[in-house]
């Protein structure tokens, strides 16, 4: 076995779980009640499974939120976003996952979900789920 062969990688994929595994159910909130604001939250420590070749795609994860009545609180965002960690899933459907769970969750008067991912292939790849451009 020969590592330095390039076909010695070819055809291999890593294993990961499903969508199932995105644990959802422990994000939290509590009441909002002050004056209207922007918040914004941004990680760079986003990570998913690439469900065709099982490797990881890294990535900044920003989200933007007017507040309605609940703010997310973070230690609960923070175990929200780890669970994507070994979960095959492509780079859009994750966006918009991320996107509907937490849309679900506060009912925003507004919520930007944007994905920048590290340059995979030479290609950049950006997506982004606005509520005002539904």
């Amino acid at each position: 076995m020969d590592v330095t062969d390039p076909s010695y990688a070819e055809g291999r994929i890593l294993q990961f779980e499903s969508e199932e595994h995105i644990r959802s159910d422990l994000l939290q909130t509590f009441p909002y009640q002050g004056p209207r604001q922007r918040i914004v939250y941004e990680t760079r420590e986003f990570s998913a499974v690439c469900p065709y070749s099982g490797l990881p795609d890294y990535g900044t994860l920003s989200i933007e939120y007017i507040p309605a009545r609940t703010i997310v609180e973070l230690k609960s965002l923070k175990y929200y976003i780890v669970s994507f960690r070994n979960v095959g899933i492509f780079q859009e459907p994750a966006t918009a996952r991320l996107y509907n769970d937490l849309h679900a969750l506060l009912q925003p008067e507004f919520l930007c979900v944007k994905t920048v991912y590290n340059v995979r292939g030479g290609i950049d790849a950006t997506s982004e789920i606005r509520s005002d451009r539904q």
